[in-house]
């Protein structure tokens, strides 16, 4: 399992990945990870999640970015002390790899700001790398 864990503006982001072993087919290239991400309001301030921007790189250096409205079909609202938890998946075609990625966020007074998630690694469990 890999883990990353950072704080922007009040905004604590934790992550936990894993191989999903039983979503996965390396005969024919295909290995899924799982990731848990964790987004706690630290602050003061109330905040929303606007959107996402992921960077995922594999393990040959190739880079998607993928980028879109809330997670998983929601942009949850935070008051001070709320958290918000979600578990989503990333497809590679190579057995280890890497997310990074940011939110962007809301503060209840209209600012805008990115809340940086730090890298973290995506790796089969007896992949050399």
């Amino acid at each position: 399992m890999s883990t990353s864990e950072t704080t922007t503006n009040g905004v604590c982001i934790e992550v936990d990945a894993s191989y999903a072993a039983e979503h996965s087919a390396p005969q024919l290239g295909q290995w899924f990870f799982l990731y848990t991400i964790r987004i706690s309001n630290v602050g003061d301030e109330t905040v929303q999640l606007l959107s996402r921007h992921w960077i995922i790189t594999d393990a040959t250096g190739k880079v998607e970015e993928v980028r879109g409205p809330g997670v998983v079909g929601e942009q949850p609202v935070l008051q001070p002390g709320e958290a918000f938890q979600y578990t989503s998946g990333c497809p590679l075609a190579t057995p280890w790899g890497s997310m990074r990625g940011r939110y962007e966020m809301r503060a209840a007074g209209g600012t805008r700001f990115q809340a940086e998630i730090m890298t973290f690694e995506l790796r089969q469990p007896d992949a050399l790398h």
